[in-house]
């Protein structure tokens, strides 16, 4: 099986180990990590703020805190949102012969 052979049961046409990863490896971590460390930021920020015992900090902690809330469930959909823009720009099959789109692309990753 020669180099050619491979490429041609890839909807990617080369880059679906890079895809895969992206799908598999990265976005994970995003979706995930990122929503994790900023709520744990934020609690350590809230907490800093009670042993302070200052209501001027307090306020404002909370408010970081309620922020960084709504930016981590942001981060969280990230996937969802990347996944429906792919779906949403992804043009139909070209009628090329060898030609995928980019959802096959990405739909292969996700297997």
């Amino acid at each position: 099986m020669d180099f050619v052979q491979i490429l041609a049961g890839d909807p990617c046409n080369g880059l679906l180990p890079v895809v895969k990863f992206l799908r598999n490896g990265i976005f994970p971590i995003i979706q995930i990590g990122v929503p994790i460390i900023l709520i744990v930021m934020g609690a350590i920020d809230l907490g800093k703020a009670v042993l302070s015992s200052d209501d001027k900090e307090i306020k404002g902690a909370t408010s970081k805190l309620i922020k960084r809330c709504i930016a981590a469930v942001a981060v969280f959909f990230v996937v969802t949102i990347v996944t429906l823009l792919m779906n949403l720009f992804t043009s139909a099959d070209t009628g090329v012969e060898g030609t995928t789109s980019w959802s096959a692309c990405w739909k292969a990753a996700g297997n």
